[in-house]
């Protein structure tokens, strides 16, 4: 399989922030043409953020072509129907009617092209809801993330905006799903994603529990531990390591790496249960064999051993991480200010190979309006016409 499987797609993206944008990277990066639409003169706002939104626009748009156009004007909007006639799929996640109001609603989008996939991100799908602004944060809190995520009578968002990009992730696969439909009807259709749906999916393990044990579940922070031994330890030179035994024979394995067979022959600690309920006085011990290494030493033992460990790392040490590196991982990035970073590719590969960087050159993040002259001519404009949208302030 190519590791550019959608190769020969052309994908019109109205989108902004992180869960549209997310939905074009998948599809870019999996081989689509994806052309972003933006607003004159400057482009998406998401370019300008600071603080924790600054990397939202190199993250989510590489591999991505800039058209910069006044969507008001009727030579902008000509050019855009244009482009439409010509599309496999829009994807959106403007507020509820903004592109309708412009003319670019579904219907009539799809009226003018009806092969055309219409893909709306949007904070809630069809119901009582779904005129409501949504945010990252504003669903995990509704839909019970932060709930289940902070400490008791503490409410916290997870560290990273995990509803977003799971939201477009799901927008992403609508879209497939869409086009494989289109392969056999020859029509498109609308497809839906909500950030409120997504995080009501990932909220359903502890639904299902509460429906079987008669018990809402309390936060995670405060549920007894299901394991002998699932915890999170400190080494000699001030790191952490979390170290996990949940079979019987990883219980042995570790103690009898560690010299603690005196734990693995005591006849009360013979089950998981048993094992369980003695955290008290396994766990202190566990916790000083292992104070005894330092952080590379005990994962380099536990890797040996086969015993699941994790450093407890900080997201810049990803930029060193030897797998991501030597699996690539990390796709080198262009900015267009010069600056060259390498972030993550999708988690996926095809045949082996991880798609988004086929041929390991730095990946271009685009300028604002970078393509505006090549598209334009793309759609049979001549130059003359080019120069006239431009003057007339239609095109940047």
């Amino acid at each position: 399989m190519s590791a550019e499987p959608l190769a020969g797609l052309r994908v019109v993206e109205f989108a902004h922030m992180v869960m549209g944008p997310t939905t074009g990277l998948i599809l870019a990066d999996l081989g689509a043409e994806v052309i972003k639409v933006e607003p004159l003169p400057a482009g998406d706002n998401t370019r300008r953020l600071s603080g924790s939104g600054i990397g939202f626009f190199p993250m989510m748009n590489r591999n991505k072509r800039s058209l910069t156009v006044d969507l008001k004007s009727a030579d902008g909007m000509a050019l855009v129907r244009r482009l439409l006639a010509r599309a496999d799929v829009l994807t959106e996640n403007f507020r509820p009617g903004a592109l309708a109001a412009l003319g670019l609603g579904a219907a009539a989008c799809m009226a003018a092209n009806p092969r055309l996939i219409y893909c709306s991100c949007k904070g809630f799908l069809p119901g009582p809801y779904e005129h409501r602004t949504a945010l990252d944060e504003v669903v995990q809190m509704m839909g019970g993330l932060a709930y289940m995520t902070g400490p008791v009578g503490q409410p916290l968002r997870a560290g990273a905006s995990v509803i977003d990009i799971m939201g477009g992730s799901y927008a992403a696969i609508g879209v497939l799903a869409a086009l494989a439909e289109r392969e056999r009807t020859g029509a498109g259709q609308v497809v839906q994603a909500g950030l409120f749906e997504s995080v009501a999916l990932l909220m359903a393990q502890h639904m299902a529990q509460a429906a079987l044990t008669g018990m809402a579940p309390p936060p995670m922070s405060s549920r007894q531990v299901a394991w002998p031994v699932y915890d999170i330890f400190a080494t000699k030179d001030e790191g952490q390591v979390f170290v996990g035994a949940v079979t019987d024979t990883q219980w042995q394995v570790l103690c009898s790496a560690f010299a603690l067979t005196d734990l693995a022959a005591d006849p009360t600690l013979n089950t998981q249960e048993a094992r369980r309920a003695a955290r008290g006085r396994t766990i202190p011990r566990i916790a000083a064999a292992f104070a005894g290494f330092t952080r590379a030493e005990l994962m380099a033992r536990c890797e040996r051993l086969g015993l699941p460990f994790a450093p407890i790392a900080q997201p810049v040490e990803l930029f060193d991480d030897p797998h991501l590196q030597a699996s690539g991982g990390l796709i080198p990035l262009a900015l267009p200010d010069g600056q060259q970073m390498a972030l993550p590719g999708l988690p996926i590969a095809l045949d082996g190979a991880r798609p988004g960087n086929p041929d390991g050159r730095p990946r271009r993040v685009p300028s604002a309006g970078a393509d505006n002259t090549a598209i334009a001519s793309e759609l049979g404009y001549s130059d003359d016409e080019i120069a006239a949208l431009r003057a007339a302030g239609a095109l940047g």
